[in-house]
């Protein structure tokens, strides 16, 4: 009698291999808008795609990307930190008086740091001690911080000294200054959230808070951590910008918060908390937010128009956001399929 041999398992249909690759492509969505939004100003405006316009966005995402940076990490908790831009104001505030009474520059950048992680350390103990919905928390937060602001400058524009303008044109090995900033920080949040227990922590609280918390992880630490990560980045992020601009005016940072949310979720950012990456998430959404008003100005579109883009892309976040989990959640759904007579006389 002829040896038995098993027969060869048969080749997945396609809509099974689609179910497996699928995630995949989803995850990949930030990168194809990015590339469908570069191509598509570059057929409407050739120098578009030049190398020094590239840059330009590049340097110009700093800002943006550090501030998002911030948000990945409270939205990664399921919370929001509407606050980030009125934090811009007030710690850019500070560090513009210090410049113009004559401090180093050194001091009135530590200084607003200072301010931005005491910030989110209102934020964040509001949150986790009193339970205070973050949505509702940091709309506050957002009116008292901004009036400070306002009231610190007079609601007056504030010229700088030049050698704050010099730092933000400066270069460090050839490379734009606040890229390499933006670079720092991203290496530096991509080590927490992947390497440290920290991480680990946000992602669980995110995903579960109730059984982070009966796992023992101290979920009232972890929120109170983010929000002051958030406020650091929010006050480095503006001092990127007032370093980029060489003044600061009373509308300074003026709806950023909504700029870094964008950024966060079209980067693949959960706004219902557990999932996201600082990299290449967070990066690629911020280069996007910026690509596309780089690309308004290039194409020389109405004024009028940019409000109605940026609502655009924020309803595409959530809506991307939203379709994508829903989506992620049917497919990694396994699915147990009765074995066939056939495939079980084969097995014995």
């Amino acid at each position: 009698m002829a040896p038995h041999r098993a027969a060869a398992p048969a080749a997945d249909p396609p809509p099974a291999a689609f179910a497996r690759a699928a995630p995949a492509l989803l995850e990949s969505i930030p990168a194809l808008m990015l590339l469908a939004v570069l191509l598509g100003f570059g057929a409407a405006a050739p120098r578009f795609l030049s190398g020094q316009n590239l840059l330009n966005i590049l340097i110009q995402s700093a800002s943006t990307g550090v501030v998002a940076i911030g948000m990945t990490f409270v939205l990664l908790t399921g919370g929001i930190d509407l606050s980030v831009g009125a934090v811009m104001l007030l710690t850019g505030g500070v560090a513009a008086k210090m410049a113009l009474a004559g401090a180093p520059l050194w001091e009135a950048g530590v200084a607003a740091l200072l301010i931005g992680a005491a910030c989110g350390a209102v934020n964040g103990a509001i949150v986790a001690v009193l339970r205070i919905h973050p949505f509702i928390v940091t709309l506050s937060t957002l009116y008292l911080v901004r009036g400070l602001g306002l009231y610190l400058t007079e609601t007056r524009a504030m010229n700088l000294p030049p050698g704050v303008l010099q730092f933000g044109s400066a270069r460090l090995a050839g490379i734009p200054a606040p890229v390499v900033l933006l670079a720092v920080v991203v290496v530096l949040a991509h080590v927490l959230l992947r390497r440290a227990s920290f991480g680990l922590q946000v992602y669980a609280t995110g995903h579960d808070a109730e059984a982070a918390r009966r796992s023992g992880i101290r979920t009232g630490r972890v929120l109170f951590g983010v929000y002051i990560i958030s406020g650091v980045l929010a006050a480095a992020g503006g001092l990127i910008s007032l370093a980029q601009l060489g003044a600061l005016s009373p509308t300074f940072g003026n709806q950023r918060e909504f700029a870094a949310v964008a950024a966060a979720v079209l980067g693949g950012a959960s706004l219902f908390g557990g999932r996201g990456t600082v990299f290449p998430g967070t990066v690629i959404g911020a280069v996007l937010v910026q690509t596309i008003e780089n690309g308004l100005v290039i194409a020389n579109a109405d004024p009028y128009v940019y409000p109605m883009v940026a609502a655009a892309i924020i309803f595409a976040a959530v809506f991307l956001d939203s379709a994508r989990l829903k989506k992620i959640r049917r497919l990694r759904v396994r699915r147990i399929r009765p074995a066939t007579l056939a495939q079980r006389a084969t097995d014995a």
